[in-house]
């Protein structure tokens, strides 16, 4: 697994929408201001974040976008698999994903892969956005 631009920035912004939760709706370009990303480029991130469900918007002068759920339920892993697909490092180990791959002709190799599959989706599936503030 690595992280893409996006989910980097989407992580960002996720912060943001965290230590802001349950107050004002935060614009997209205070966000990308304060991190010095592309405005436009954010916006499609939080959209996909958005049909995903993690995020939520408000159109309007009053408008921006929030968190769906508390930051305590939104977990890091979800947010990957949103944006960058699966956390496994080859698809003959992804729940999610599974699709059939060479490095399934070396058991032991696909046994180590999937421990560090296992340990990674763990690891990010009960880390949520609460424990980054």
């Amino acid at each position: 697994m690595k992280l893409s631009l996006k989910s980097e920035y989407a992580f960002l912004a996720l912060f943001e929408l965290a230590a802001n939760s349950g107050k004002d709706l935060l614009k997209i370009e205070n966000v990308a201001s304060k991190y010095g990303m592309p405005a436009k480029f954010l916006e499609q991130i939080l959209l996909q974040l958005k049909r995903a469900g993690i995020v939520k918007s408000k159109r309007g002068a009053n408008g921006g976008y929030a968190l769906s759920n508390s930051p305590v339920h939104t977990n890091l892993a979800d947010v990957i698999r949103v944006l960058d697909g699966p956390l496994a490092p080859v698809n003959s180990v992804s729940t999610y994903f599974y699709e059939h791959s060479p490095i399934e002709k070396i058991p032991k190799l696909k046994d180590l892969l999937l421990d560090i599959r296992n340990y990674t989706a763990w690891r990010l599936e009960n880390f949520t956005l609460k424990d980054l503030l």
